[in-house]
This record gives C-alpha cells, sequence and structure tokens, in this order.
C-alpha cells in the first residue's frame, strides 16, 4: 500500500472503547485510518450503482427482450437461468 500524507485530527471516540483498545495494544489511529478508508470504499461503490442504475435497468430491459449474448456458452450455477 502506498504511503499517503498524514493529517492530525481530533475524534471523539467511546471512553470505555478507547481504554480497551489501548489496553489491548490496538493501534487506534491505524484502526480508524482504515475504518475511514473502508466507509469510504462503500459509499463510492453506493454511488457508483446509484449514478449507473438507468444503465443497469437498460441491460436488464435488453436480455429480459433478447436472452443473454453469450446464453449458449454460458457454463455454472446461474446458466440456467439464462436459458430460453
Amino acid at each position: 500500500m502506498p504511503v499517503s500524507a498524514k493529517r492530525k485530527t481530533s475524534l471523539s471516540l467511546d471512553a470505555a472503547a478507547l481504554d480497551e483498545a489501548k489496553a489491548l495494544g490496538l493501534n487506534v489511529s491505524a484502526l480508524a485510518d482504515e475504518a475511514l478508508r473502508e466507509a469510504v470504499r462503500r459509499e463510492q461503490a453506493r454511488k457508483w450503482v446509484e449514478e449507473n442504475a438507468e444503465a443497469f435497468a437498460a441491460q436488464r430491459k435488453w436480455h429480459e427482450e433478447h436472452g443473454h449474448p453469450l446464453a449458449d456458452i454460458l457454463a455454472g450455477p446461474g446458466a440456467e437461468t439464462w436459458q430460453r
């Protein structure tokens, strides 16, 4: 993972959880950083799906009307759903 610039910030955290994390030797900054990165990834993915919902609907409609263009060669657990 590439090293990125760090910025100091102030967080308000549950006191008991913070004390327990410190007692367990957990790196609270690293945990908060990873949790923030994961929240950003999830929100970016959610927004991408939302922004592209119209295209997904159009593709789904096309497939319903015409079938999947590769239906003849599809294999696997979902293959039977494309057979018409």
